[in-house]
């Protein structure tokens, strides 16, 4: 069982910047994706930075490319998501989410929440205009 804990979200204007950190209880070379996922008020939920463990491979929604940038540290078990210029359509619930010890089929690899096993409870993050 892995333990997800999220933090550092809240509300900040548009163009502002925030930093979630999301410390998990296992991160090993056995968790073979970690990444950020947010959902919107009645939208569904979405890949935001994802990250493959055995390679480093990343990959970022379109709409944040440039933007938010994924801080993994594997020995201190954090992932954090450093998120700058936001925009009110960031607004969202935050979950971070592991994949530990399943075996992952897509491409690009570990961008598919149905891979992911383990997620934390979520932070929320508003962007005002």
């Amino acid at each position: 069982q892995v333990q997800l804990v999220e933090s550092g979200g809240g509300s900040v204007q548009a163009g502002g910047s925030l930093r979630l950190s999301c410390k998990l209880s296992e991160y090993t070379l056995e968790t073979a994706c970690v990444g950020w996922f947010r959902q919107a008020p009645g939208g569904e939920r979405e890949a935001v930075a994802t990250r493959y463990t055995n390679g480093g491979f990343e990959h970022f929604a379109d709409s944040v490319v440039g933007r938010f940038t994924l801080s993994p540290d594997r020995p201190k078990k954090m992932l954090d998501l450093q998120m700058t210029n936001l925009k009110p359509e960031d607004t969202a619930t935050y979950y971070c989410a592991a994949n530990h010890g399943a075996p992952t089929t897509t491409w690009p690899p570990c961008s598919d929440s149905a891979e992911y096993n383990y997620w934390g409870q979520g932070t929320e993050v508003t962007v005002s205009s």
